[in-house]
């Protein structure tokens, strides 16, 4: 079975929707890790107008280009990898950092950032990419993007803890301005 770019997109979206965000949404509840038994997310996302079969779940997780989510061991469970604005505890456990992390963001944020640092905003930590490329993708999503150096080793000597989620995304919650330098002119 394969799915069109079309329905994947969709599915990833609406799958964002429950698992990072609003679970409530389609009368789901998450453990306090995040997880959510894989029989009754079908069964919910069926009875709110998102009939999913498994072999596409598996697909969706499989092929996300983001590895948004993940399945536990038995594929019996499914959670989002990070992202999430509700509150979960995803077990990660505190991580020595590349000197270096890169954080994208439109450009329209950058007097804000300059001034306050990275914030977490509405999620659980701040997401920072280990390469330029994926930072200007995540800054490309909302504008002209702008993308931060992070001094994460020296962050990291202070005593600020980072976590690398499954799908490689570093976290951390909150990153102060002193830390920061822009690669764009």
């Amino acid at each position: 079975m394969s799915l069109s770019t079309k329905k994947e997109n969709r599915i990833s979206k609406f799958l964002s929707l429950v698992l990072r965000h609003k679970p409530e949404t389609i009368g789901i509840e998450l453990d306090a890790s995040g997880w959510v038994n894989v029989d009754t997310l079908l069964v919910q996302m069926k009875a709110n107008g998102m009939p999913v079969e498994k072999p596409e779940l598996e697909q969706v997780v499989a092929n996300n280009a983001k590895q948004r989510f993940s399945f536990n061991t038995d594929q019996t469970k499914i959670r989002a990898n990070q992202g999430h604005s509700i509150s979960v505890e995803l077990g990660l456990p505190p991580t020595e950092p590349p000197e270096i992390l890169y954080h994208g963001s439109a450009a329209k944020n950058f007097d804000s950032i300059v001034s306050s640092g990275l914030l977490k905003g509405s999620r659980q930590h701040v997401h920072l990419s280990a390469d330029i490329e994926t930072a200007a993708q995540v800054g490309q999503r909302h504008g002209k993007p702008i993308v931060f150096q992070v001094d994460a080793g020296a962050m990291h000597k202070t005593g600020i803890l980072f976590f690398k989620s499954d799908n490689g995304v570093w976290l951390t919650e909150y990153v102060p301005k002193q830390y920061l330098s822009t690669l764009n002119d």
